[in-house]
């Protein structure tokens, strides 16, 4: 007659879990499922759902025998960081762009929509991990503006705006530039200029 077999499958490391299973908290941290079987179902699965799971599969007779999977769960990118930057002409400027996915995200920068690329026109573009920067060596008026960055891997793809602005521009509650000093100026002499013609 053989020996019933138990499962034990236990989260080593993975920040949230949903099974079918009761789940009890491990000391040490970390979760364990009791399973009547060698196979555990992980329901609606999220990115955070990511990490190392154990199975301990024991009866008695024998010796446990312990076995590790690690778990990846692919997901298209989110960008978490795309910060508008303030640089005086002359001086070296910064945008950065921080985006998480599973597979690591791609990433291209774009001024309106013509698409940058590294070494034209004085800009460097730096992609390291998770996080792309577009450096412009020397700013100048020309620079300033709205920049697109994008990121993009085989799950999907989405895009943040972040502008680089000159010492002079104006900011709302939230930090973003509006106009500088002469464009709001300009702006309301025109607006100025349509209003008294009629």
């Amino acid at each position: 007659m053989r020996a019933a077999e138990r499962y034990l499958w236990r989260v080593l490391m993975a920040s949230q879990v949903r099974t079918g299973y009761l789940a009890t908290q491990v000391p040490g941290g970390g979760h364990k499922f009791v399973t009547e079987g060698e196979h555990l179902e992980l329901i609606s699965i999220t990115k955070e759902q990511s990490g190392t799971y154990e199975c301990i599969a024991s009866n008695d007779i024998s010796s446990s025998d312990i076995r590790r999977v690690q778990v990846t769960v692919n997901y298209p990118p989110f960008i978490s960081k795309a910060r508008s930057t303030g640089t005086p002409v002359g001086q070296r400027g910064v945008l950065q762009c921080e985006a998480s996915a599973v597979p690591r995200a791609e990433f291209e920068w774009y001024k309106e929509d013509r698409r940058l690329l590294n070494g034209i026109n004085g800009l460097k573009i730096e992609t390291q991990d998770k996080q792309s920067l577009l450096i412009f060596f020397n700013v100048s008026e020309e620079d300033y503006g709205n920049y697109t960055c994008v990121a993009m891997n085989t799950m999907g793809i989405t895009n943040a705006s972040i502008i680089l602005y000159g010492p002079g521009a104006m900011h709302d509650v939230n930090g973003t530039p509006i106009f500088s000093c002469c464009s709001l100026c300009l702006l309301l002499t025109i607006t100025l200029f349509h209003l008294l013609k009629f």
